[in-house]
């Protein structure tokens, strides 16, 4: 089976484990998350800190940034501008308005200033023992990460409930970059 099919099966597998948990499990893993975090603190604070709005059926992390923002991070989210580009990042505020972007994202407005974080919060599908992550395919966050490494120090965390947490190896390419981190409900794994 090749890289890309591998990719794929494990991609729907993993999209059919998380759509079959429950509200409570849900809202379960959003309260696991922050406590993971408050007690590990993979990131240190105050810095720039990139989330994500969460779509359909991922991780609520607004928690997690409404924490991070009270401890004095500047917060933005991500912004896809066209494809095969990299992820643009503009201010966020918890209260913030935002707008309709393309895959189903919100995202803050256009007049917003756009920001380079130090630290990245990556959705995924899965993640192995090495930091490898399945993200939904489009590659926007390995573009962007393999952009900022070239440039600075940025510290990439994924975020997911802890079952998708794989004890087997994630397929990955020559173009995936792996994270350095990853919170989930349950546990705090580093990869560096």
């Amino acid at each position: 089976m090749s890289t890309i099919d591998a990719k794929r099966a494990l991609r729907a597998t993993m999209q059919a484990w998380r759509g079959g948990l429950t509200a409570a499990e849900r809202q379960a893993g959003a309260e696991g998350l922050l406590e993971q975090f408050s007690r590990e603190r993979p990131i240190e604070t105050p810095t720039v800190v990139s989330g994500f709005w969460p779509m359909a059926d991922e991780l609520d992390i607004r928690p997690l940034m409404i924490e991070l923002h009270n401890e004095g991070c500047q917060l933005a989210l991500p912004v896809v501008v066209g494809k095969g580009q990299p992820l643009v990042f503009r201010a966020w505020r918890p209260g913030d308005a935002l707008e309709a972007g393309v895959f189903n994202t919100l995202h803050p407005s256009p007049k917003r200033e756009v920001l380079e974080p130090d630290t990245l919060i990556v959705p995924l599908l899965a993640c192995d023992a090495e930091g490898w992550r399945l993200g939904f395919g489009g590659g926007f966050y390995d573009r962007t990460l393999r952009g900022l490494r070239q440039r600075k120090s940025i510290l990439a965390m994924g975020v997911a409930f802890d079952g998708q947490l794989l004890p087997e190896p994630v397929p990955h390419g020559p173009d995936d970059e792996r994270l350095d981190w990853l919170l989930t409900d349950r546990r705090v794994c580093a990869f560096v």
